[in-house]
């Protein structure tokens, strides 16, 4: 394999390493996609001595402006250059202790600190004495020539002593679209259980990971078929099989959201749009009705749905602010333009998506585009050309009405004001009729058509305005 060690820092650590008579390897995942042809932007070194000293060695080549960082506790540095994460870390051998993934760690050789890694195609070293010599104990080349996952040491007591790296073999493989070799496959299988004692963060981190592959379902279906995902995310793994009753049965969800899913990534790289289209059917299980004259149904799915988002996140430890309750929305409204689709479009029925998908509205249409997996192309010919329509009417109306974030000219302090009255259910009631009468196209949206209305209201409901307040 051809490669070459370009960027000016390797020539910089091998001479600091001279100067420090010591030896230096460049070693894990930058060999291994240098050897790939993957750009990559993180780089560690590794050397039979002192990490830090050799960073701090190095800092000092580099100028003033270079800062080290340092964790004594790890025994490693890290210098940021440019956009570049460079790691210097003395070669170690671990040993694990059953009840933890943190090893016990002592000074050891390249050799041992190679036999440390997940996996082989991440144990290649380059030797900075002689760079075109790849140090390679455990047939990595090899493994990365046929496209192969395995560890360098026996697999099962690889992931019981760090469970993690169960999560980050399903990552590599769907990142990579390589294969997990037989029996480190049946390794995560038997050893799936150990996942328990790695942090919630760390899995949602190798979670994220996945799903922002070019091929996410990959991933989900191994994690499925190793015994992971019930462990990690429970509710995913209910979405899974088909019930049939009377002959009738219903698709099954857990692969109609992975090519939901997939779809979706062709256009998007946005996690938490990749996140709604993994929620968008999450419950489906829980809605799930036979009715003898329809077949199955899942009444109120969406709805259901968005009030489940905030405990699946909670529980995967992901971000509960303003991305989860993007989240919650878009799993919320993803039928609503199906349904425009599907029936003569209404200004009105337009209106009231405009208004309550905002600045999303545009995410929203390309996760509802996604969301047709039927394998019947005439049916998808024709959803997709009812999707134009409604995306013509959408632009129309916004063009008009620009109801994009909206707000109307009316607001519940201005009622309140006007009625001298506390806050209470008249305000509420006030305030809806005014916001349905002008998405319903019924009133225009100007001040003085929202005050006489107003009035109106308030007039059905025995309020009285005070003199001389304008709103």
């Amino acid at each position: 394999m051809h490669y070459s060690l370009e960027h000016p820092i390797f020539e910089i650590v091998r001479k600091s390493a001279e100067e420090l008579d010591i030896s230096v390897f460049v070693i894990g995942g930058y060999v291994r996609d240098l050897l790939l042809g993957r750009p990559c932007k993180d780089i560690d070194f590794v050397t039979e001595g002192s990490g830090i000293v050799l960073a701090q060695h190095v800092a000092d080549k580099l100028g003033d402006s270079v800062h080290v960082n340092v964790f004594k506790n790890f025994g490693t540095a890290m210098i940021k250059l440019d956009d570049y994460e460079i790691e210097f870390v003395g070669a170690r051998k671990e040993s694990y202790r059953s009840d933890s993934r943190k090893p016990i760690v002592e000074d050891g050789t390249i050799e041992e600190d190679q036999a440390r890694r997940d996996f082989t195609i991440n144990a290649l070293a380059i030797d900075l004495k002689n760079t075109e010599h790849i140090i390679d104990p455990f047939n990595g080349l090899s493994d990365l020539e046929h496209k192969i996952l395995r560890t360098p040491l026996e697999a099962e007591t690889t992931f019981s002593d760090d469970p993690l790296r169960m999560m980050r073999a399903i990552r590599f493989s769907t990142q990579l679209n390589f294969d997990i070799e037989k029996s480190t496959f049946e390794a995560i299988q038997t050893k799936a259980e150990r996942i328990k004692i790695v942090s919630k963060e760390r899995i949602a981190d190798e979670l994220n990971k996945i799903i922002l592959a070019e091929k996410p379902s990959r991933g989900f279906i191994m994690l499925e078929k190793t015994g992971l995902l019930k462990l990690i995310f429970p509710e995913f793994v209910l979405l899974k099989g088909v019930e049939i009753i009377n002959g009738k049965g219903h698709k099954d969800n857990f692969y109609h959201t992975l090519q939901v899913l997939d779809n979706l990534s062709k256009n998007s790289n946005d996690l938490w749009l990749r996140w709604s289209a993994l929620l968008h059917d999450i419950a489906k299980p829980a809605t799930k009705r036979f009715e003898p004259d329809h077949g199955w149904t899942f009444h109120g799915h969406e709805d259901k749905g968005s009030k489940m988002v905030p405990g699946i996140f909670k529980n995967l430890k992901l971000p509960q602010n303003e991305k989860m309750k993007y989240v919650q929305k878009l799993v919320l409204l993803h039928l609503r333009p199906i349904v425009l689709s599907k029936e003569i479009v209404s200004d009105s029925a337009v209106r009231r998506l405009l208004f309550d998908a905002g600045d999303d509205i545009d995410d929203l249409m390309m996760l509802c585009k996604a969301d047709i997996t039927s394998k019947n192309e005439e049916k998808v010919k024709r959803y997709l050309q009812n999707f134009e329509v409604v995306e013509q009417k959408l632009r129309e109306i916004e063009e008009k009405d620009h109801l994009r974030n909206w707000q109307p000219p009316i607001n519940g302090e201005d009622i309140m004001r006007y009625f001298q009255l506390k806050p209470g259910k008249e305000i509420g009631m006030i305030k809806n009729a005014i916001r349905d009468a002008i998405l319903d196209g019924l009133i225009p949206s100007t001040k003085q058509a929202a005050f006489d209305l107003m009035l109106e209201e308030g007039k059905k409901l025995g309020l009285k305005p005070i003199n001389n307040i304008k709103i």
